[in-house]
């Protein structure tokens, strides 16, 4: 069933997934993660490698490598059960991919494993998947910025995500995000980001801690009237942060945003009456034009003709 949703995904995504694969970082990741495919199956290289199948055919799989392969497989489908999006669906592809390919080169030759374990290491290090750049409603703070902007408008509620550029699971959670912040922007409603990653005081503020073992990374804050009224993922006493899918459902469901967006489209709604006021100032009443008065009212008397 995993395995068909990730089809699934694939397959709808695929127009977005085609020009992902054309970036460098996508391009160079491919090939690391078929290297041993290529060379177990490359005419003229194959035929120099050691095999431990009963035929001595060493450009096919013997029945080792088949297991390892299939081991990381289904290590793979259950990673992209919490996965979320395509992004995720595939980083866990080329992440279980490079780790066979490592195991399998070592296994293969201890050179050959020690020179790809290292284009491994030089390749995480220069290379950094592409980051988000589509459209979005999202003010990003500094470590001078957010506070004030939090207690700027006690009537302003912001959810702001605490994240680090280093984290693929903040990478993946960019365009979700993004998303909300297109449909619930609004006067009342207001979305931000803060990297806790180049901030350090702000991690230590709000207590998210960044550092890659901790798993609170992403988090999603609620702030009312400048005060956090809320957090995903929670953290137990232990200062464990509890396991937490960030879904779109999920975050609308927890944070009650359909009903945020509507008390905040009232807030929206006065600014722009108090602009309209402002704009077009109340025509003053005119005061009404003395009626004539009866004769009576006038203290004139109308004099009698005699007949």
């Amino acid at each position: 069933m995993a395995l068909l949703t990730t089809l699934f995904a694939f397959l709808y995504h695929l127009p977005q997934v085609y020009k992902w694969l054309l970036k460098p970082y996508y391009v160079a990741s491919l090939f690391m993660s078929i290297a041993f495919l290529a060379v177990r199956k490359t005419p003229g290289i194959c035929d120099q490698l050691n095999t431990q199948r009963e035929d001595g055919n060493p450009c096919d799989f013997d029945w080792r490598e088949v297991e390892i392969l299939m081991f990381l497989s289904a290590i793979v489908m259950m990673k992209n059960r919490r996965a979320i999006t395509v992004e995720q669906h595939l980083g866990n592809i080329i992440l279980f991919s490079k780790v066979a390919n490592v195991i399998l080169f070592f296994r293969l030759d201890i050179r050959i494993g020690l020179l790809y374990l290292t284009l491994c290491i030089v390749f995480l290090m220069t290379c950094k998947p592409p980051l988000y750049m589509g459209p979005e409603y999202i003010k990003y703070f500094s470590d001078k910025t957010i506070d004030d902007e939090l207690d700027r408008d006690p009537r302003v509620t912001w959810i702001v995500e605490f994240f680090a550029n280093w984290s693929p699971e903040c990478q993946s959670f960019a365009s979700v995000y993004a998303d909300l912040s297109l449909k619930y922007n609004c006067a009342g409603l207001k979305f931000g980001k803060v990297d806790i990653g180049r901030y350090g005081e702000v991690s230590k503020k709000y207590k998210v801690s960044a550092s890659p073992l901790s798993k609170q990374l992403p988090s999603l804050v609620l702030f009312q009237g400048g005060k956090e009224v809320m957090r995903r993922p929670q953290v137990d006493k232990k200062g464990r942060a509890v396991s937490w899918s960030f879904t779109e459902e999920n975050i609308i469901r927890e944070f009650n945003l359909n009903e945020l967006y509507q008390k905040s489209k009232k807030l929206n709604k006065s600014k722009g009456d108090k602009l309209m006021q402002s704009k077009f100032p109340p025509v003053p009443e005119e005061d009404e034009p003395e009626q004539p008065g009866t004769p009576a009212e006038e203290g004139v008397v109308e004099s009698k003709k005699d007949k």
